[in-house]
């Protein structure tokens, strides 16, 4: 690349040559020293001086303004690189000369007016003018009677590129995107963040088939024959699934994945998915409705945790904790508060109106795999994955949940984990999903027996979250298993009423529905959701 910059070199030369010679890269040396008569032109393409004026050269001796072409030694910067080619121009007399921004620099011993005379001297070029270098380019705001112009273009002469500290980098970057954002804000969400979820139309109308059951209680549970939907849109797993627990607003079901994604389903009249939300950056692991139906609090492997308003599509509630996220609970109570737990050794109690952690329960253990609140909601058990040969303490712990102090530990005293806990809903009991492939009775009250008479075996864990639950009414128990069956027992007498093979792999999550007499949801690993009737 050429440049337009007149240099120099008067004392880099030893021996004046003669006018009118030239070196071998073909540069003319300055032989302003040499006497010329008036009116001879001292250089060609220019035009011819007056005699008698300043710029007459037998008044004044004045330098010789050359073009710089290829020799690397005439460059006030030696360490930049200059390319060796340059475009082929030609001068043109037609134009008058014009005024230049760029300067000269005088040779020493000259007269300083003369330098001064050629600051702004620039030769008239034809159709081309080969463009700035890229390091030297001058902003807009470089513009000649501007306070601060003449430093920053005397810079890019010299070719010296300012330091600019790192601090200031970073902070002009992020000036910049600010702007950026500010101006895309208008038209769609910024790069880089994942777009809010649409609000959910939550129907004013109750669903036809569950308007019929709305007014009379619930009767008795119908043992589920045939699938009714096939729900497929997961792209993982299917960790669980709920129904929405306002019995007007149950058509509604929810259901968790490896996806990154929770999804809201009209499962009862037309099996489509209502709403998708992808709030997380890793697995969501575990999802529940609000007692109200109209949030949903969700956590995940991502350590957050959000709850999200149906109507709106808003985030009322975000929160970080420090570890994964696989299990929450919200308190029966109070429900503004929610106990989370996961691959920890503690548990947390938020408050959604503070955003903030008001108790934790910390205990000797890796991980919690499930949280039960107890009925009045001052108490609550967990299970977790201590277990050893000889010792099963820890694997079921009970909690005080206003001081945070453990009620028991010596609950389950067998060596194996429970990786899932459900409360009957009539009786004063719960049972425990055990890694043993049978679910274990216990009794609610403190201290928390075992039963021995009462076991409920045939379906498989082996490793995976399965999950258990009880019917409505609570006389038939339901749990998948790892082979991808669906297994029904009968609660008083522990013998199995049905058995469903519906998923090709483990099914990990089985529920009734709160109000149809008839209708269980379950889920398995291969992503799929089946709705039976």
């Amino acid at each position: 690349m050429a440049s337009l910059v007149a240099y120099d070199d008067s004392d880099s030369e030893a021996e004046p040559e003669p006018a009118g010679s030239f070196n071998p890269a073909g540069q003319r040396k300055d032989t302003s020293d040499v006497v010329r008569p008036p009116g001879q032109n001292v250089a060609p393409g220019s035009l011819p001086a007056k005699p008698g004026s300043r710029e007459d050269p037998a008044r004044c001796h004045l330098p010789l303004v050359r073009l710089w072409r290829s020799d690397p030694g005439s460059c006030p910067s030696q360490r930049l690189q200059w390319p060796r080619t340059e475009p082929e121009v030609t001068f043109s007399t037609s134009e008058p000369p014009r005024p230049s921004l760029w300067t000269t620099h005088a040779p020493a011993g000259h007269v300083p007016l003369a330098a001064a005379r050629f600051k702004q001297v620039k030769l008239t070029w034809g159709t081309y003018e080969p463009p700035e270098p890229s390091f030297c380019a001058r902003t807009k705001s470089e513009t000649p009677g501007k306070n601060g112009s003449s430093l920053q273009r005397k810079r890019c002469e010299d070719c010296v590129i300012p330091y600019t500290p790192k601090r200031l980098r970073q902070l002009q970057a992020l000036s910049t995107e600010t702007g950026k954002s500010k101006d895309t804000e208008a038209q769609g969400p910024s790069a880089g963040r994942a777009p809010a979820p649409a609000p959910l139309c939550v129907a004013s109308r109750v669903s036809e088939f569950i308007q019929p059951y709305l007014d009379s209680p619930y009767k008795e549970t119908k043992i589920p024959r045939n699938v009714l939907f096939h729900l497929r849109g997961h792209q993982g797993p299917v960790n669980s699934v709920q129904w929405c627990p306002v019995l007007s607003q149950s058509h509604m079901l929810l259901s968790t994945s490896m996806d990154k994604t929770f999804k809201v389903w009209n499962a009862v009249d037309s099996g489509s998915c209502l709403q998708t939300y992808s709030l997380h950056g890793e697995a969501v692991r575990a999802a529940r409705w609000s007692p109200c139906g109209q949030r949903i609090l969700s956590g995940g492997f991502d350590f957050a945790v959000h709850l999200t308003d149906l109507e709106t599509g808003t985030q009322l509630f975000s929160g970080q904790s420090d570890f994964r996220v696989t299990t929450l609970k919200f308190h029966p109570r109070d429900h503004s508060l929610f106990v989370c737990g996961g691959f920890s050794s503690e548990m947390k109690a938020w408050d959604i109106r503070t955003s903030k952690v008001v108790r934790s329960y910390k205990a000797t253990i890796q991980q919690t795999l499930d949280i039960l609140f107890l009925r009045e909601g001052s108490e609550f058990l967990s299970s977790t994955d201590a277990s050893s040969r000889d010792s099963a303490d820890r694997t079921i712990i009970a909690w005080d949940f206003r001081s945070s102090a453990k009620i028991s530990n010596q609950i389950f005293h067998e060596r194996y984990t429970c990786p899932s806990l459900t409360l009957h809903p009539r009786e004063p009991v719960f049972l425990a999903q055990t890694n043993g492939n049978y679910l274990a009775l216990f009794s609610s009250v403190w201290p928390y027996r075992m039963s021995r008479r009462r076991r409920y075996e045939g379906h498989k864990v082996e490793g995976y979250s399965v999950g258990c639950e009880c019917s409505p009414d609570g006389d038939l128990l339901v749990t998948g298993s790892a082979d991808g069956r669906v297994l029904m027992y009968s609660f008083r007498t522990a013998s199995r009423a049905r058995t469903l093979h519906g998923h090709s792999q483990a099914c990990v999550g089985a529920t009734f529905h709160p109000l149809l007499p008839s209708v269980l949801a379950t889920c398995s690993w291969e992503g799929d959701i089946k709705i039976w009737h």
